[in-house]
């Protein structure tokens, strides 16, 4: 759905119910798209594309280093 700036009309309740719905509301200026309300999606649990559903463990944070073992083992030392 589409609706004007200047309009108005649209109570904000009317686009949170349409959000809710799962439509996806653009606010325009005249002919020209200035903003984009979408609905609020929750993060749901991670899920490993043809792994989704198995219990895959814990998963690596690949920002933490690697310890001294672990790096032994990536350089094939």
């Amino acid at each position: 759905m589409q609706v004007q700036l200047q309009s108005g009309d649209t109570p904000l309740a009317e686009l949170v119910k349409l959000l809710q719905s799962g439509e996806e509301v653009i606010i325009a200026d005249g002919d020209t798209p200035v903003a984009k309300l979408v609905p609020y999606q929750k993060k749901g649990a991670f899920k490993l594309g043809i792994l989704a559903g198995l219990d895959v463990g814990a998963i690596p944070d690949f920002l933490e280093p690697m310890s001294e073992e672990e790096l032994r083992l990536w350089e094939g030392k």
